[in-house]
């Protein structure tokens, strides 16, 4: 089981009387922001112990690492206007609040500093197109950000939280299972049969498969959460041994930033106690910002990751060698392809039919199709 990321797995959770905090300046903060915090608080985002300063971020944004020289790729933000806490100063303590997650965390604020939101933008976005979810998050940013280390305080449970266990409960869970390579796979769909041929794939040579869906705030179209977590339950139950997978979920934003995106998906799941990670083709892709295999060529950049990235090109099922190929092994021509189609299979679902068996299992499909709405409108 690989080290965490950094080297030392980050817990900044304590219990506090709240009436200690009660005379602190209070900052409400949106949900995604505190996500962040909880997966900092977690150790998802180790080493991060808060949020970056502004020699962390022109490091991240220039270097793709931390000023400490440790890979990262996507900044770790909080922003704020003046105006909304105008009396705040570096070196005070406030009081981060969110009600939809009932998260109350201290902020130690040791830097206040300005940013440039095209910069930011077209680094780790690769454009300044306000049609990239990412750049329009970034664009709709306030102007100011604080820098510092967090403690969480309290967060309230919430749905979903039976399938969520921490980093330091997956490595205990990895152990006891004997586990000593232990592969990832992201996702945000629900299972099609070209999904679960990469996972098996990459499952024949290692111990055990941790499935890992994001749960969070995704696009329109996109399927909505319970959605995809009942089709993986279903997939598992039917198809996969059981001492052999593991599904937790993982809540977090979708950032859309493809390579750099790919980078921070990885390092999460070895924080979680994997050693290999797979990256399919676009992998954080949107639109055509970025090449097909632009996720794979970024993790030359980074041969101390400490996970190893399991590559996946495009593959379909080849109607003439009767299973599912990839361009490495299957000699014949496209006419015998039968591509797994998102697209395709989302519009088959939408209308109520259930895709072929070529490109859906039918216990996944019927259990999709039992949600009135299965998409994010």
């Amino acid at each position: 089981m690989p080290k965490p990321h950094g080297g030392k797995l980050i817990s900044r959770s304590v219990k506090k009387e709240l009436s200690e905090t009660a005379e602190l300046t209070k900052l409400e903060i949106n949900t995604n922001l505190s996500e962040d915090i909880i997966n900092i608080s977690k150790g998802v985002f180790s080493p991060l112990e808060g949020f970056l300063h502004n020699n962390d971020l022109e490091n991240v944004l220039n270097e793709k690492r931390l000023a400490d020289d440790t890979p990262w790729t996507i900044p770790v933000l909080l922003d704020f206007n003046k105006q909304d806490i105008n009396e705040i100063k570096e070196g005070d303590r406030i009081l981060l609040t969110n009600k939809e997650n009932g998260v109350l965390a201290l902020l130690d604020i040791d830097e206040i500093f300005t940013y440039d939101k095209k910069t930011l933008a077209q680094t780790v976005y690769g454009t300044q197109d306000t049609a990239h979810p990412g750049v329009a998050n970034v664009y709709n940013m306030k102007q100011l950000l604080l820098g510092g280390k967090i403690t969480l305080l309290d967060s309230k449970t919430r749905k979903f939280d039976e399938y969520n266990l921490s980093p330091k409960e997956t490595r205990i869970l990895f152990k006891e299972k004997g586990w000593k390579e232990v592969v990832a796979f992201q996702t945000r769909n629900p299972p099609h049969i070209g999904h679960e041929y990469v996972q098996k794939t990459a499952l024949t040579f290692v111990d055990g498969i941790f499935i890992n869906p994001i749960i969070g705030k995704k696009k329109s179209g996109d399927f909505r959460d319970e959605v995809i977590l009942s089709s993986y339950e279903t997939l598992i139950k039917n198809y996969y041994l059981k001492e052999r997978a593991v599904m937790s979920i993982l809540r977090t934003s979708m950032k859309y930033a493809g390579p750099r995106e790919a980078i921070h998906h990885a390092i999460m799941r070895k924080n979680y106690g994997c050693t290999h990670f797979i990256v399919g083709r676009d992998h954080a892709g949107v639109g055509n910002y970025y090449g097909p295999y632009d996720a794979h060529d970024i993790f030359s950049e980074f041969p101390d990751l400490g996970i190893v990235p399991v590559f996946f090109r495009s593959f379909s099922r080849c109607t003439k060698c009767g299973s599912v190929v990839n361009d490495k092994i299957c000699p014949h021509d496209q006419k015998y392809h039968i591509n797994f189609s998102g697209k395709k299979i989302r519009e088959l679902l939408q209308n109520g039919e259930i895709p072929s068996e070529d490109m859906m299992r039918k216990e996944v499909a019927e259990t999709i199709l039992k949600f009135d709405k299965p998409f994010v409108e």
